[in-house]
C-alpha cells in the first residue's frame, strides 16, 4: 500500500474510530484491525498493534467515566477474573491467517449493531449479576480477546445491557477497563510468544489519544451523531466482508 493512501485516508480513519469507540466506552480495536484488514496489513502486526491502542483510548475512556461515578466495581470483577488468564492463553495460541480473517470478520457484526443502534438500550429495571453467568463469560469473550486481538468491550456491553446488570454509562465505564485489563494481558501473551510491532505505532498512537480523548470527553454531554456512526459501520462491513472472502 502507497504511503501516501496511508497518510491521506488512514490517519483520518484511525482518528474516527478512536473518537467514535471511545464516545461509547470502547477501546476501538476491533475498529483498528477492520481499518488494518482494509489496507491489507499483515495479522502478525495487526493484533499488537490494536491492542497497544486500544490501552490507550480505553484508558482514557474508562477515566471520564469514572470521574462521572459510573464506574461500578461489583459490575466489573466478576468478569475480569476469568478473562485476565484466558486472554493472556489466547493471545499465545498461534493461529493460521486465513482462520484469524474469518474469526475477526465475523466478530466485526458486533460492532457494526452497536453503531446502528441495535445494542444499548436501557432498561428502567436492573438485576443483579448472576456470577457463574459472569465468570462463564468473561472467560470465553477473553480468550477470543487474545486470539483476536481486541479487548472484548464489543462483546461484553451487550451482554450487561441484554441481562438488565447495568445502565448504558455504567456499561461503558466498566467495559473500557475491561477492555484495557484484557489489551495488557493478551499482549504480555504476545510478547512472550515473539510479536512484531510496526514503526508507525508511536504516530498511530498519537492519533489515537487525539480521538479517544474528543470521543469520551463529548460522550458526557449529549453529543451523539449519526452520521459519523453510519458512515463507520459501513467501513467495518467492508472491512468484514473483505475478510470472510478472502
Amino acid at each position: 500500500m502507497p504511503e501516501i493512501d496511508i497518510s491521506l485516508l488512514f490517519i483520518p480513519l484511525l482518528f474516527t474510530v478512536a473518537f467514535l469507540y471511545a464516545s461509547v466506552g470502547h477501546g476501538g480495536a476491533s475498529g483498528y484491525l477492520a481499518l488494518m484488514a482494509l489496507f491489507s496489513f499483515q495479522p502478525y502486526t495487526m493484533r499488537p498493534s490494536a491492542l497497544i491502542l486500544n490501552i490507550f483510548v480505553s484508558l482514557i475512556a474508562f477515566y471520564q467515566y469514572w470521574k462521572g461515578g459510573h464506574f461500578k466495581p461489583r459490575l466489573f470483577f466478576p468478569f475480569i477474573i476469568t478473562s485476565i488468564p484466558a486472554s493472556f492463553l489466547g493471545a499465545y495460541i498461534s493461529m493460521d491467517a486465513m482462520v484469524y480473517k474469518k474469526i475477526l470478520g465475523i466478530l466485526l457484526i458486533f460492532p457494526i449493531l452497536r453503531l446502528l443502534g441495535a445494542f444499548g438500550k436501557e432498561h428502567d429495571k436492573q438485576t443483579d449479576v448472576n456470577l457463574p453467568l459472569a465468570l462463564l463469560a468473561g472467560a470465553i469473550i477473553g480468550l477470543f480477546s487474545g486470539m483476536i486481538g481486541i479487548g472484548g468491550g464489543i462483546i461484553l456491553s451487550p451482554i450487561i445491557l441484554l441481562m438488565h446488570w447495568g445502565n448504558m454509562k455504567e456499561t461503558a465505564a466498566v467495559s473500557a477497563l475491561f477492555i484495557a485489563v484484557n489489551s495488557v494481558s493478551g499482549l504480555i501473551g504476545l510478547y512472550i510468544n515473539g510479536l512484531t510491532i510496526t514503526p508507525d505505532i508511536y504516530l498511530w498512537i498519537a492519533i489515537a489519544i487525539a480521538g479517544g480523548t474528543a470521543g469520551s470527553y463529548l460522550a458526557r454531554t449529549r453529543f451523539n451523531n449519526r452520521i459519523l456512526k453510519t458512515l463507520l459501520a459501513v467501513v467495518l462491513l467492508m472491512a468484514s466482508i473483505k475478510l470472510m472472502l478472502t
